[in-house]
């Protein structure tokens, strides 16, 4: 077991160069507080700036129990909050998400039960979403008077639309798992949580033959780009592309490519 460090709503474990992140607040439906926030923010802050995807090869976040992946924010905790605490609070959020998608590695978030508020966000900063078939998503802020504050309002429309994201903020509305997966918030739908895991792992094998490197700079560059136009995005794109040829990947993929065997990547 790799750990980092000593949590109390979180676990972590490494198996085969494999992460698996658990929320650990199963009587809580694994909502999000500060606490919850905080240690997700240490733990992300060591994958990014100490293991560097040199160890970590990725990262798979459940709930955990069955009931819940996220159920959403501690409304218990919010309830009382000030302008300020709440902007912190949502400030924390926030940044947990980025963190997300600033992982060198790749992170797949397994969804069963509840992905609510909160916990859809997570789930949307993720590199994509398996879900079990009695998956449940939606942003229902609105019925608490309450928008959404992890980004919600910003990654929901680049993933599903923006007028079908305004209308499940509005109505507030579940996404049940059938149709999480016909407006592309979810990608695979698995019966059960172990054969979503199974899944998962089996997505992971095939990305574990590629190169780290390249997988790593695609992430990037991908995320980028949603926030840049399609020329300034073709821009950052070309400047990776350019800088990826001086890599030790590079040069090991091509000449196993001319050679007829499988490259030995090294990350690098």
């Amino acid at each position: 077991m790799y750990i980092t460090g000593n949590y109390e709503t979180i676990a972590f474990e490494l198996k085969e160069n494999i992460g698996y992140l658990t929320i650990n607040r199963e009587k809580k439906l694994n909502a999000l507080n500060s606490q919850v926030l905080s240690e997700l923010k240490t733990l992300l802050t060591h994958f990014i700036e100490e293991d560097k995807g040199q160890t970590i090869k990725g990262v798979i976040i459940t709930g955990a129990g069955e009931k819940a992946f996220i159920a959403g924010a501690d409304i218990a905790q919010m309830q009382n909050m000030s302008v300020e605490e709440a902007r912190d609070f949502g400030a924390l959020g926030q940044e947990v998400s980025l963190l997300f998608e600033k992982l060198p590695m790749p992170i797949i978030a397994c969804v069963n039960g509840f992905a609510l508020g909160g916990g859809c966000e997570m789930a949307m900063s993720c590199d994509f979403i398996y879900a079990t078939e009695s998956a449940v998503f939606g942003q229902p802020e609105v019925k608490l008077g309450l928008i959404p504050g992890f980004g919600g309002t910003q990654r929901l429309s680049k993933i599903v639309g923006r007028n079908r994201a305004k209308e499940i903020i509005y109505t507030g509305r579940n996404v049940k798992a059938e149709e999480a997966l016909s407006i592309g918030l979810a990608i695979k739908l698995f019966p059960t949580k172990e054969e979503m895991i199974a899944g998962a792992l089996k997505t992971f094998s095939y990305m574990l033959s590629n190169s780290p490197n390249a997988i790593k700079i695609s992430k990037k560059v991908m995320n980028e780009g949603n926030d840049l136009t399609v020329t300034q995005g073709l821009t950052c794109e070309l400047e990776q592309f350019a800088a990826v040829f001086s890599s030790e990947d590079m040069q090991e993929g091509t000449k196993a490519f001319i050679e007829k065997r499988a490259p030995n990547f090294t990350g690098n």
